[in-house]
């Protein structure tokens, strides 16, 4: 009864830090400074560091991208895009390993006593997405990450919210986030010779149907599964009522 208590307000404390951590980014205008522009200005430096020092800028790129994650930070394409020109191929594996950390951390957090709050802030996606999880968790999650159809963070606290397993949820998002960085990474390194020239890239490619529609392609593999089997379920409620009327 004694520990009661305690355990009550240490629920508190990973989602108090992310919140403040979230709050931290716009309070000390965070946000403004991190962009594309500032980027390209700075692109240079930060180059030679990597050359100089690769691991501790490879360690300091995962930790940077699981915390933006994990704190739900407007910047993943920033992060992506700017790895991907300045680390090449190895921020594709960092990217995977980073995001999935950061979203289990994000996983973990609305399990606690922040759910409702989350629950009501996911809105409407909430309720479409509910009943999607409880038919088949993984193969949903999988086909969500492939094709980012709902906001990356929505999409990290409804399975938490709907009661998918957290080993489950790791591998579904690590799969499932795979293919999209290998995709985005590819199209980052196109734009080393942009920002070492001082200038913000062109992401309007982002939105071409040939970098889309693979993805898409993917996301409905992932669902097909599913399909297959209400098809299934559809099919064998109805004979009985074939067999009937025919009587």
């Amino acid at each position: 009864m004694s520990s009661s208590p305690k355990s009550k307000y240490t629920k508190w404390l990973l989602p108090i830090l992310l919140l403040t951590g979230l709050l931290l980014f716009f309070a000390t205008g965070l946000h403004e400074w991190l962009s594309f522009e500032k980027l390209a200005l700075h692109y240079g430096t930060i180059k030679v560091f990597i050359l100089e020092r690769p691991l501790t800028a490879y360690a300091l790129f995962f930790l940077i991208y699981t915390l933006s994650v994990a704190f739900s930070l407007p910047i993943a394409s920033l992060l992506t895009l700017g790895g991907g020109a300045l680390l090449g191929w190895p921020a594709a594996f960092i990217i995977v390993l980073a995001a999935t950390a950061g979203a289990c951390v994000v996983f973990i957090a609305a399990k606690t006593i922040l759910a409702s709050t989350l629950a009501s802030k996911a809105g409407p996606f909430l309720a479409k997405l509910e009943a999607g999880f409880k038919e088949n968790s993984f193969q949903y999650l999988l086909a969500l990450r492939l094709v980012p159809a709902a906001p990356f963070w929505v999409v990290n606290i409804v399975p938490a919210l709907v009661g998918m397993r957290l080993s489950s949820y790791a591998l579904a998002t690590l799969i499932g986030i795979i293919p999209g960085t290998f995709v985005y990474v590819s199209v980052a390194q196109g734009f080393d010779h942009i920002l070492s020239q001082g200038r913000a890239p062109d992401l309007s490619s982002l939105t071409d149907w040939q970098i889309i529609a693979p993805l898409a392609g993917l996301g409905a593999l992932a669902l097909l599964p599913i399909i297959l089997k209400k098809f299934k379920t559809a099919s064998s409620a109805s004979r009985p009522q074939d067999k009937g009327a025919s009587k």
